[in-house]
């Protein structure tokens, strides 16, 4: 669901990562998940997952011969906006399929409560609010304002 708030964050932070010039940042990119059984995570999807943003380790730039319809390359990042209709548990179902499939940093952003979880692990997080300057993923070594996020 793309909410105004959903979007808002997606678009901040999505502008915000570009600033990184080793990484290469993605939105709505299909991740081929077909080594994985993600019924094992009690996901409806079977063969792909989609983050809001994903970030990639250097520069990934137009695809020459064809257009790639599903990653088979697993991002660093995964970042998730949480939308108003959207359930917690299936957030966090697929955050333990993002790890299994080798990716090493997961954001749950959520727009209500101005707030942002970093997931180093599926079970080791650290919750960033606007009490905060920052959010921090030290996996990556980033760091964002959050006052540019939510502000």
């Amino acid at each position: 669901m793309g909410s105004l708030n959903h979007s808002l964050a997606q678009a901040r932070l999505t502008a915000l990562l570009s600033h990184y010039d080793n990484f290469t940042t993605l939105v709505e990119l299909s991740l081929d998940t077909s080594q994985i059984d993600l019924s094992s995570f009690h996901l409806k999807a079977r063969d792909e997952l989609k983050p809001d943003i994903c970030l990639y380790a250097g520069h990934l730039g137009y695809s020459e011969e064809s257009d790639i319809l599903r990653m088979s390359e697993m991002p660093l990042l995964a970042i998730e906006v949480i939308s108003p209709k959207q359930g917690f548990e299936d957030i966090l179902s697929k955050f333990r399929a993002y790890f299994a499939l080798g990716i090493k940093s997961c954001w749950l952003i959520m727009p209500a409560i101005k707030s942002i979880v970093v997931y180093s692990l599926p079970t080791h997080f650290k919750t960033f609010s606007m009490k905060d300057d920052e959010v921090i993923d030290e996996v990556l070594e980033i760091h964002l304002p959050l006052q540019k996020i939510f502000g």
